[in-house]
């Protein structure tokens, strides 16, 4: 066993860091449109206040726990259970925006999805911990590790949420690969994918003509295309050093939701490219410190949930970053620890813990 060290001071740091410049990025980018919805320039900054107390209060309980408590049949399937049934759930709730996403309690909202990924992780790492000799049958290994991620992809899908979708996908391939997976399963499953992501890419109207905006959007410069050329002009307009915190123009109702998806090009305009870089720095930092303890682990369900957390973390950063800067068509995905979503920032938070209990043994 390795010996018992303190937590990694250096990752909660940045985590730290990567939670108050959220909550600062947040008040700057929604102050004007929450006076206008709500009547107060606090109330997107309270809400996700309340979010980060509570997600710190997880994060602290979690990385004082010793993580095997985790390795357990009677907590691993309950997630998976209780994930499946909350998703389940989302679709009996009034929609929004033509999309069932969030579980409402009046006030107070929950995005069940949030939970998918680090679910799954979770259960690939208690699943294949002692299967990885056996990790190419097909029968007994690897369909029953891939199925909760079969069946979360399939109701988040059906929201309909390809950002996340494709996040929990890429995380699972990723994992099941570290298993000792041979890439010929991953090339069947690339098969099999591709009917599916052609109809939900050419087949959707609404996606088709993102789509399209995306690989031109000066064809539609007023509208499919809007959204793309303002954050464009947002990242843009910050040069090196920014125009300065609460002096942006683009989220002043030229940006979709500013506080959310769009988020970094307000930070972008505001901090400049050196906001920016500390902020992708900071992420890397995150990756480093992460696959470094998923490395040093010589457990290997702590390995398999270091790796598959902090690899989630990323992909979702890579992906809100790069809508951003129109590398990738739009996608509904938040940037971990910035953007304004409490259930997003609890969830994070505590994966967090997780990550942080794990490191308290790595030498």
């Amino acid at each position: 066993m390795a010996k018992r060290v303190g937590v990694d001071k250096s990752l909660f740091c940045a985590t730290l860091i990567l939670v108050v410049v959220g909550l600062l990025m947040v008040f700057s980018a929604s102050a004007v449109l929450s006076k206008v919805r709500y009547g107060s320039p606090y109330t997107f900054l309270i809400r996700q206040s309340i979010g980060a107390v509570i997600g710190f209060a997880a994060m602290t309980v979690l990385m004082q726990i010793n993580y095997r408590r985790l390795n357990r049949p009677n907590i691993v399937l309950p997630a998976v259970c209780v994930t499946t049934l909350a998703l389940l759930a989302a679709f009996f709730m009034r929609d929004s925006h033509n999309t069932h996403r969030w579980i409402r309690f009046g006030v107070f909202s929950f995005q069940p999805s949030a939970l998918a990924t680090p679910v799954v992780v979770l259960f690939l790492a208690w699943f294949l911990q002692d299967r990885m000799q056996s990790i190419d049958d097909l029968r007994n290994t690897l369909l029953p590790a891939a199925l909760p991620s079969l069946i979360f992809t399939a109701l988040i899908l059906k929201e309909p949420d390809l950002g996340t979708a494709m996040v929990l996908v890429v995380v699972t391939a990723l994992l099941l690969y570290l298993a000792g997976m041979q890439t010929k399963w991953l090339g069947f499953a690339a098969i099999a994918a591709t009917p599916v992501l052609y109809f939900m890419l050419f087949r959707v109207a609404w996606r088709r003509e993102r789509l399209l905006a995306f690989l031109n959007p000066w064809s539609d410069p007023l509208g499919k295309g809007f959204h793309i050329i303002q954050s464009l002009i947002a990242v843009g307009s910050g040069g090196f050093f920014g125009v300065g915190y609460m002096e942006g123009h683009q989220k002043l109702f030229y940006l979709p939701e500013p506080q959310t998806d769009y988020i970094f090009a307000n930070i972008a305009e505001e901090l400049g490219l050196i906001g920016t870089i500390a902020i992708v720095a900071l992420f890397v930092f995150i990756a480093y410190r992460g696959f470094r303890a998923a490395i040093l682990s010589r457990d290997p369900f702590a390995r398999i949930v270091a790796f598959g957390l902090t690899a989630g973390i990323l992909i979702q950063a890579f992906f809100n970053i790069s809508v951003v800067v129109a590398l990738v068509p739009t996608k509904g995905i938040t940037l971990p620890f910035i953007s304004y979503g409490g259930t997003s920032l609890i969830i994070m938070l505590a994966c967090m813990g997780v990550l942080l209990s794990i490191t308290r043994e790595i030498e």
